[in-house]
């Protein structure tokens, strides 16, 4: 009996949360702020399109709110990610939170003022979306320097971890607070209080300018790091695989249509089913960084995303519905962690801002492009095409993509290959690795 108990210990420690990465200070400080500002992040995304359909009545007005973020996210998420690779990512990404955490004092001073303006709470999204656009680009270059090379895909496990549970947390803390008394003032206060701890672990972190910074960024520099994904089919996959999960298999603009006509009822269940799934995947997570092939690995994740998503759209239950989500998040959560970390090791230091800058785009804009198509195909078609057909497509674009760009099915990391930058030995990318591998030891 004794014997047996320690190895199921380590069979436990071998796929439970790997916290590893928790041991390096700078990464604790800087994940223990990023979990307290998810949670009042997301009250405020609830809360300003509350706050707007209460002060004028209209769903056009809420939609055009989504709009809004999107222009600065694309924008100021290229430029902002050009801008990290020239000067110190820690001032930039102090600097940029600053701005947000701003705006969000602004948003609880127009509600405590009782001012009931669209306009202004239009103007304060456009700006908090291109604050957090250039503080997300530049979080995600600084994980790389914070943390060793081979804690690196843990450390992304932990961040969207955390990201989820805010996901979950904060729109029910939002939907708490906003029903209550002057609730839009206690909902910006709630967020403004959070959002301090991430920017007390951002003002703890050391001097961080990147390998190579020339002090330039412009639109050369944002044309560099977009060529630089161009001419190289691994980058370019991981990319193009994201944008195919969203865009043909999110399913969330459907889930209103869904609970209405389908499972009459459970709309907040289908839309916290993806982030719970992505929660339970998280804590049984510490294999992630053991696997080798991480081109595969990304495409058997977006494909068991797209396969669970069809399978969602064809239930008729709504309890076999949400399971079927779940598993399609847990999938998700392990597609993320592998596209980053990809991203993160394969370019360059003096990239990795602008490659984040993409990431950034990719991540906030593929979702809105889904619920587009989602909308779209509809109302045009069924709610089964517009669900399962499309991540019918999804399946087989992902599967046929994958396997054809060798470069990326045999993708390995360095320290894991011990031949160059990738397992296939592609040329032209052995710059960013002496460094890697220095880090690493």
């Amino acid at each position: 009996m004794n014997d047996k108990q320690p190895g199921r210990r380590s069979r436990l420690r071998q796929v439970a949360l790997d916290t590893r990465p928790l041991s390096v200070p700078a990464f604790r400080r800087t994940f223990a702020g990023q979990g307290a500002s998810y949670i009042g992040t997301m009250v405020t995304e609830v809360a300003v399109p509350v706050q707007i359909y209460a002060d004028s009545h209209s769903s056009l007005y809420v939609g055009l709110a989504g709009l809004a973020g999107l222009v600065p996210i694309t924008v100021f998420g290229l430029y902002g990610g050009a801008v990290a690779d020239a000067v110190d990512r820690r001032k930039l990404y102090l600097w940029s939170s600053l701005v947000t955490w701003v705006v969000t004092l602004m948003l609880l001073a127009q509600a405590l003022a009782g001012l009931r303006s669209v306009g202004l709470l239009l103007a304060l999204v456009v700006v908090q979306s291109g604050g957090f656009a250039v503080s997300s680009s530049t979080r995600g270059a600084i994980i790389p320097s914070i943390v060793p090379v081979p804690m690196i895909p843990a450390a992304n496990t932990l961040s969207y971890t955390a990201g989820n549970i805010g996901q979950i947390l904060g729109p029910l803390v939002a939907g708490v607070l906003v029903g209550l008394p002057h609730g839009f003032s206690y909902a910006y206060g709630a967020d403004a209080v959070l959002f301090t701890t991430a920017l007390y672990s951002t003002f703890r972190l050391p001097s961080l300018r990147p390998a190579g910074a020339t002090g330039r960024a412009g639109v050369r520099a944002v044309a560099e790091g977009i060529a630089y994904i161009g001419r190289h089919p691994i980058l370019l996959m991981s990319f193009g695989l994201d944008i195919a999960a969203m865009t043909l298999a999110m399913p969330r603009a459907l889930f209103p249509e869904a609970a209405a006509t389908r499972f009459h009822g459970g709309v907040g269940l289908l839309y916290s089913a993806i982030a719970i799934g992505s929660i339970l995947a998280g804590l049984f997570s510490g294999w992630i960084g053991r696997v080798c092939r991480q081109g595969v690995a990304l495409t058997v994740a977006v494909a068991c995303w797209a396969a669970a998503v069809f399978a969602a759209g064809l239930a008729r239950s709504l309890a076999l519905a949400v399971v079927l989500l779940a598993v399609a998040g847990a999938a998700d959560l392990v597609s993320v962690v592998y596209r980053q970390t990809i991203l993160q090791t394969y370019a360059p230091d003096e990239l990795r801002g602008r490659m984040q800058g993409v990431f950034t785009v990719v991540v906030s804009g593929g979702p809105r492009l889904g619920d587009l198509r989602a909308g779209a195909m509809a109302a045009a078609t069924s709610l089964s095409v517009a669900w399962s057909g499309s991540a019918a497509v999804c399946f087989a674009v992902v599967i046929i993509a994958g396997v054809s760009v060798r470069s990326f099915w045999h993708y390995q990391p360095a320290q894991t290959s011990g031949a160059g930058e990738t397992g296939a030995g592609e040329p032209g990318d052995g710059g960013a690795q002496p460094e890697d591998e220095r880090r690493a030891s």
